[in-house]
């Protein structure tokens, strides 16, 4: 690694939820989240949420899929990056508070 610097604020070995069908280069990452509660990574096409669409991997997998996530390792916990498709700029705004589902 020499001089390269890891720009993540976790470690390369950091268990990351991202989409199957990034891992598997169908799709590219079009959201990734920075959680505010653990400080985790998420890297999401954007399609499916299903449980059964989701793996981890370790967060230097990421960089393997996609080098251009170095880009986004600044973003704040608690803050968000989306994109509408790969040539699309990154709109990086605060993560929305989660809805509890009773909310009034």
């Amino acid at each position: 690694l020499g001089s390269y610097m890891w720009p993540f604020d976790q470690p390369p070995n950091c268990a990351t939820v991202v989409s199957n069908s990034i891992i598997e280069k169908r799709k590219p990452i079009l959201y990734v989240s920075h959680d505010e509660d653990d400080h985790g990574w998420q890297f999401l096409d954007n399609e499916s949420e299903e449980l059964d669409d989701l793996c981890i991997v370790g967060l230097g997998h990421i960089l393997e899929v996609d080098p251009s996530m170095a880009g986004l390792a600044s973003l704040e916990p608690g803050w968000q990056a989306t994109r509408a498709d790969i040539n699309s700029e990154w709109v990086i705004e605060r993560t929305p508070p989660e809805e509890d589902g009773d909310a009034t």
